[in-house]
């Protein structure tokens, strides 16, 4: 009796009980939500009143924790438990967030008086190109400056928070990390936006002091490698430096749209894919040289923290790094279930230090991603593994997933959806490693070696121009873009079609196994 209640039972049920979707730690979802929701408020909210809601949950929280802790109930300590983090996080993000804004204050004040100001920064980033405000005027250069003192009516105030600068194209362009000085009119922002305030420069920025060794060296490494890439023909020149440090300045319009309708746009900008990347290939470097997990991941951190000084350490890829570093993480551990509380505790973490984040639809797309891949592409790949084997099946779950759960996000952006995107990256997967990996490669050498440079420069201008081929005739192909229902409408609808092709995709195998 024994055995008949063991064999037909367990041995059945004992595949259920260890089903993908069930294994997964999600207890810090709700908490990363609530401190996005807490981040959204607090950018948009005056700085008292982040402080004092802030406050307010922090005090529910630690009495959710002491009821948890004198609870004796079954399940009611778990559950209070949750709650109080829940608020913790929430707390945490607001009460950051508050004094974020309040360390601004000075600076949006004066924006809101439409100042004209004498300020000194920092440089942050590259330079963009503006086309001429009105035929015959003169080009115009917009970059970001890390507010340090502002001059108006002969008061110096001390201020904090990134600005947005318009100037004329005059003269030599400011350098990131480099100090300035300049002058203009300053505009207000909208709420909740990153940037403190506009600046309307009167003239070119004066430099009042050099950028330190590191960012001075990274720019090096950019330049040179641009250098390196302009004698390569065509797109291939263009999309090297963006493929692999996120330098876009090369890459005209047409492939830009090409890149965009084809789905193919997070190639060329720095994301956590450049980060799980460079982080997989040191980790199976260490590994083959038998180095063991503390040094591994020690080596891997400081891998990936040489490539954030490289692409530039603006918020936008300090977030890719977080992202990569999830992503690294599921590697590592092997477990989905420690991967996804690794996401929540990133998302809060990330949302504390910068809360502006949580309006950005650069980091939703990111943690959607890497939530995709870690909780959708797994199953998919387990699902058609058989068919395709481990490396096919893989190769085809990360767009899958990526698509079906990023596809409603993008709708933000723009009401229509990429048909052909799945494909698309499909057929330009292959090439992603080896333009990241040997741009990278061109880059280090570049500076100091430019004919050594010419030959890894060469073969990820290839799979460059591959990339780019893919892209152009994907948005070429019949229906690449299909206009879709624009609003919150019609991105439920594509959330709705989204779930219901993942579980369509999911149960698929399930439906034919015998009873």
């Amino acid at each position: 009796m024994t055995a008949r209640g063991v064999d037909p039972s367990r041995t059945v049920d004992r595949p259920r009980t260890v089903d993908p979707p069930r294994t997964v730690d999600v207890r810090l979802v709700p908490v990363a939500a609530a401190a996005w929701l807490g981040a959204l408020a607090a950018v948009r909210a005056p700085a008292v009143t982040g402080a004092v809601a802030g406050t307010g949950l922090a005090v529910l929280a630690v009495v959710c924790l002491v009821v948890a802790i004198r609870a004796d109930r079954d399940g009611r300590p778990v559950r209070v438990a949750t709650c109080a983090l829940v608020l913790a996080g929430a707390a945490a993000v607001l009460l950051a967030g508050s004094a974020h804004v309040a360390e601004r204050g000075p600076l949006r004040a004066l924006a809101a008086q439409g100042a004209h100001v004498v300020v000194e920064g920092v440089v942050s980033g590259d330079v963009a190109e503006l086309p001429p405000a009105w035929p015959g005027a003169a080009p115009r250069l917009r970059w970001q400056l890390e507010a340090r003192t502002a001059v108006a009516n002969g008061v110096r105030h001390g201020v904090r928070g990134p600005i947005v600068v318009l100037t004329p194209d005059e003269g030599a362009r400011p350098v990131d990390g480099a100090r300035v000085r300049l002058s203009g009119a300053l505009r207000p922002t909208a709420p909740g936006e990153r940037a403190t305030a506009l600046l309307l420069g009167d003239a070119a920025p004066e430099a009042i002091g050099s950028p330190p060794s590191w960012r001075a060296a990274a720019t090096r490494l950019r330049t040179a490698l641009a250098v390196v890439a302009a004698r390569l023909p065509g797109d291939a020149g263009a999309l090297l430096p963006a493929v692999a440090v996120g330098d876009t300045s090369a890459v005209q319009p047409d492939l830009s749209d090409a890149m965009r309708t084809a789905g193919l746009t997070h190639l060329v900008a720095v994301s956590g894919a450049h980060f799980a990347l460079v982080g997989a290939l040191v980790l199976a470097a260490t590994a083959a040289l038998g180095a063991g997990t503390r040094l591994r991941v020690g080596v891997t951190v400081l891998a990936c923290a040489a490539l954030v000084v490289v692409v530039h350490p603006v918020p936008s890829v300090v977030r890719a790094a977080a992202m990569g570093a999830v992503a690294v993480l599921g590697m590592l551990v092997g477990r989905r279930a420690r991967a996804v509380a690794a996401l929540g505790t990133a998302v809060v973490v990330l949302l504390v230090v910068d809360p502006w984040l949580a309006g950005e639809l650069g980091f939703a797309l990111s943690v959607a991603a890497t939530a995709a891949l870690v909780l959708l592409g797994g199953p998919l790949a387990a699902r058609w593994s058989g068919r395709l084997g481990h490396a096919g099946a893989a190769a085809l779950a990360a767009p899958v997933a990526a698509q079906l759960v990023c596809g409603p996000l993008v709708l933000l952006a723009a009401p229509a959806v990429s048909p052909w995107s799945v494909p698309a990256n499909l057929l330009a997967g292959p090439a992603v490693a080896p333009a990241t990996v040997l741009g990278l490669v061109a880059a280090l050498l570049a500076p100091w070696w430019p004919a050594a440079a010419a030959v890894p420069a060469a073969a990820a201008g290839a799979a460059c121009w591959w990339i780019a081929a893919v892209a152009r005739v994907t948005a070429s192909a019949p229906a690449a873009r299909l206009e879709w229902l624009p609003g919150p409408l019609g991105v439920v609808l594509l959330v709705v079609a989204s779930g219901a092709t993942a579980r369509v995709l999911l149960a698929r195998r399930a439906s034919r196994d015998p009873p």
